[in-house]
């Protein structure tokens, strides 16, 4: 066995022989991620010298048409090249299963042929049951994995069953606490991963590591000497051929509800007491707990909403958010989001938390904006020669990831001007560009058992306690305040207005200029 990896609290820990069973391993997202993510952990020494590969789908097609699938994908969308040494080692452990999600007579035909690859081992395995499917079938995969006995499997032991669970995690507050319900009737939570791909990119990780390995950063993490933060995801993508799912959703429950509300939580929770995964989650939980209710309507609401306009992106003409395919003529589903939050505790009283995101905006970016207060006005304050900025810590998830720090300088010369300058670090430019995928690191956590960068379920509950009563009234009120924005541009001027009330504007954007 050749898979000893580190965890999160420096231990090592060795994977045992692992049967991995993907449910909708003919999607788009096996192809793409998870394949890949497997493959490379192979070609690292990270999976256990005995890992088998199950894909379970609807569709009745052969092993061999199913591993032809794989190996297609691998030369597509794998971040290293696929040799055959490295697909000899890993296709003869690849197997199709077909079944409907509902039959349970499948799923006891899929514990039997577990079974007999751990007869063929003459070892116990463990399962990794990935659930890669539309959400509208969670539900019954993860009765039938409880009913079928595969949950149970081993219970107790280091070979105990593992199930991750993709987004979206429930649509409102009452669909996720009935998937929590059933989660909880048929697995354990030390053996549930609620994944959010965000948390395994290399700069969200970084952050607990900026936050505390560096002394100069948590004595000004607060109230004293924030301003504000600022949490952007854009895409300058429209929704292309996912129209039909786009608008059963929208840019709330698509990205603000996960990947949004996660940064956020780790942006603003307190210092764990270790770094062992419940500690953390504890402390992420916490965070969310004190946010405030959302003012949502009356002349300063602190949440806006809009579709994107004709436009034109990168030169070129966009169409409206209603004349995309798929997209009913008289959708009200929002394309844009943005919030104003505030945390009721010691730490961030009175601090604004901005969030926003949106498709068929300017640019593609994925950033955490911390803005500092600025310095009192009395040696550069009364002049009109110095134009203090606000010194701001802008952690660049994508593109680029990477981490700018903007200070004030005097510029050179006989007179005292000043001007912003940047201190900058990129993963890219200092460790290489071929770094491991999220799905790689967040699929070996789940291996080894370490759910630090998973969601909890009281923690997706306590997200959507948050948005669902935001939800509800907007699905009250049809097209009334529903704004537009063009194409192409950083959203409706109402969002800009958001952050005018509190002094404030938006900073991602500004930072590529």
């Amino acid at each position: 066995m050749i898979n000893s990896t580190p965890s999160n609290s420096g231990s090592t820990r060795k994977t045992p022989p692992t049967i991995i069973v993907i449910f909708g391993a003919s999607g788009d997202l096996t192809a793409r991620k998870l394949a890949p993510a497997i493959f490379n952990l192979s070609k690292d020494g990270l999976l256990p010298q005995r890992c088998f590969l199950i894909g379970y789908g609807r569709s009745v097609i052969s092993n061999g048409e199913f591993k032809n699938d794989i190996k297609k994908a691998l030369d597509l969308h794998s971040r290293r090249k696929i040799e055959d040494s490295s697909w000899n080692a890993l296709e003869k452990n690849i197997f199709f299963h077909a079944g409907a999600y509902d039959d349970i007579g499948r799923f006891s035909a899929l514990k039997e042929k577990i079974s007999k690859i751990e007869e063929q081992m003459e070892c116990k395995a463990q399962c990794l049951f990935y659930v890669s499917t539309p959400p509208g079938v969670f539900m019954p995969i993860l009765e039938n994995l409880g009913e079928s006995g595969l949950a149970k499997r081993h219970k107790g032991t280091e070979t105990a069953s593992k199930v991750i669970i993709e987004k979206p995690f429930g649509r409102d507050l009452s669909t996720a606490h009935e998937l929590n319900l059933v989660i909880n009737r048929r697995f354990d939570e030390s053996q549930v991963f609620r994944i959010d791909h965000y948390l395994g990119k290399e700069t969200v990780q970084s952050l607990l590591v900026q936050r505390f390995a560096n002394s100069i950063f948590e004595p000004v993490w607060n109230r004293n000497y924030v301003s504000s933060v600022q949490i952007t995801v854009s895409e300058d993508l429209g929704v292309g051929s996912r129209g039909g799912y786009y608008d059963r959703s929208g840019a709330l429950r698509d990205m603000i509800q996960n990947h949004v509300m996660q940064l956020l939580a780790l942006t603003a929770m307190e210092p764990p007491s270790s770094l062992d995964p419940e500690s953390i989650r504890d402390e992420k939980v916490k965070a969310l707990k004190a946010l405030k209710p959302l003012v949502i309507e009356g002349y300063n609401p602190e949440v806006i909403r809009a579709s994107y306009a004709a436009g034109l992106v990168d030169g070129l003409p966009a169409k409206a958010y209603l004349k995309e395919d798929g997209i009913p003529p008289d959708s009200v589903t929002e394309t844009y989001a943005a919030l104003k939050l505030y945390l009721d505790n010691w730490r961030w009283k009175g601090v604004p938390f901005y969030l926003r995101s949106g498709k068929r905006l300017a640019m593609k970016a994925s950033e955490i904006v911390v803005q500092f207060t600025r310095p009192p006005a009395i040696l550069f304050g009364q002049d009109s020669r110095f134009k203090v900025s606000p010194n701001l810590l802008v952690i660049r998830i994508q593109p680029n990831e990477g981490i700018t720090m903007f200070l004030n300088s005097k510029t050179p010369g006989l007179e005292t001007k000043l001007q912003p300058i940047k201190l900058a670090f990129g993963y890219e430019t200092t460790f290489g560009s071929n770094t491991p995928e999220a799905y790689e690191r967040l699929i070996l956590d789940a291996l080894n058992g370490d759910g630090t960068l998973f969601i909890r379920g009281d923690e997706a509950e306590t997200s959507w306690g948050l948005l669902s009563p935001v939800l509800e009234c907007w699905e009250s009120k049809g097209k009334d305040g529903l704004d537009s924005y063009a194409s192409g541009t950083w959203g409706p001027l109402a969002a800009d207005k958001l952050l005018l009330n509190s002094g404030h504007e938006w900073i991602t954007g500004k930072t590529y200029e």
